[in-house]
């Protein structure tokens, strides 16, 4: 026996099902040991240029 259908899905369910297929998630943002500016994570920082205590970018610091 191969499988069937029991009742037909609406257009309405079907497109509910396939809506959670573009739900993004925003990133997680932590604040720079450095200069307490918002950042990705795992990323050099952009108001500092800081990565992990390390210089990675040669910045002038702005005022958060």
């Amino acid at each position: 026996m191969s499988y069937s259908p029991k009742r037909k899905n609406s257009k309405s369910r079907k497109n509910k099902r396939r809506s959670n297929v573009w739900k993004l998630t925003s990133p997680n943002l932590v604040t720079c040991k450095k200069c307490g500016f918002f950042r990705v994570s795992h990323k050099v920082c952009k108001n500092c240029g800081y990565y992990n205590d390390v210089e990675v970018v040669k910045k002038e610091l702005k005022e958060a």
